[in-house]
């Protein structure tokens, strides 16, 4: 999710975090330490800086992985729809409409996003969180990207962003799992937006994007409607819903497979 970060290479400022960022390359022990000063003069507590970098390493899986993506389509949109919806995902996603009826009914509600669109990204991002939502530790991930002098600055915003996860209490560091970029839960926030946008939905204290079905799609539909999605209004190529996913994913193709799986879902 979100890949558009990596497309424009933004950094999200957090409130209270050092002005000066830690050096990347070098000795990745040093780095560390640099980072996790700088998480504590952000808000951090140095007991979820010593827990989440205690004995951490590089993981050279990460940055071979990192070094392979380019971020872009290469399939025409026929070829790439072919692939990802089919018949078996577009009858899962109808039973899910009709379990969560009444959850989708307060989200779109509150936040004005279709359900269609909402389980379609659901579905297309980890098969309704059966399919793959990464295997890697979070922090460990993040801090090999950010050392890399590659996009050192965003993938230090998104490290920080992590530990407030932690900070905040909403997962502990043993469920802190991840995707290649850091991607958490079931439509893959990286933590950044994980901060910016994750709801409670549940009303159980904590934005709980791993597990939390209320959570997940309350998220998702919040981060749509702050970027301006309309409800009632079209999604197709060259609206304004259309440009308003863009903050999930930058790709045409992809945003184009949202619409096209949403209108499977509900018949059209």
């Amino acid at each position: 999710m979100l890949r558009s970060l990596f497309a424009a290479a933004i950094i999200v400022s957090l409130a209270g975090g050092s002005a000066e960022a830690a050096r990347c390359g070098g000795d990745f022990n040093s780095f560390v330490a640099s980072m996790s000063a700088e998480a504590q003069a952000a808000g951090v507590s140095a007991g979820v800086t010593s827990a989440a970098f205690s004995g951490i390493t590089q993981d050279g899986a990460v940055l071979a992985f990192d070094r392979r993506q380019r971020y872009t389509f290469n399939k025409s949109f026929e070829q790439y729809v072919s692939t990802r919806v089919g018949p078996g995902r577009i009858n899962g996603g109808r039973a899910l409409l009709q379990r969560h009826a009444a959850l989708l009914s307060r989200i779109e509600q509150q936040f004005g996003v279709p359900r269609q669109i909402l389980v379609a990204i659901w579905g297309l991002e980890s098969d309704f969180g059966k399919g793959d939502m990464g295997k890697l530790p979070v922090i460990r991930t993040l801090a090999t990207l950010a050392h890399d002098c590659r996009r050192t600055e965003l993938f230090q915003g998104e490290l920080l962003a992590a530990l407030k996860i932690v900070q905040r209490g909403d997962l502990p560091l043993r469920d802190l799992i991840g995707a290649y970029a850091g991607e958490i839960g079931q439509t893959q926030f990286l933590p950044s937006s994980y901060i910016k946008y994750g709801v409670d939905f549940d009303g159980d204290g904590h934005v709980d994007l791993r597990h939390s079905v209320a959570d997940v799609l309350a998220s998702t539909a919040n981060l749509l409607h702050s970027n301006g999605f309309k409800m009632g209004q079209p999604y197709d190529e060259g609206s304004a819903n259309f440009e308003a996913m863009r903050e999930w994913n930058r790709a045409v193709i992809y945003r184009k497979t949202i619409g096209y799986f949403a209108d499977r879902l509900v018949g059209q």
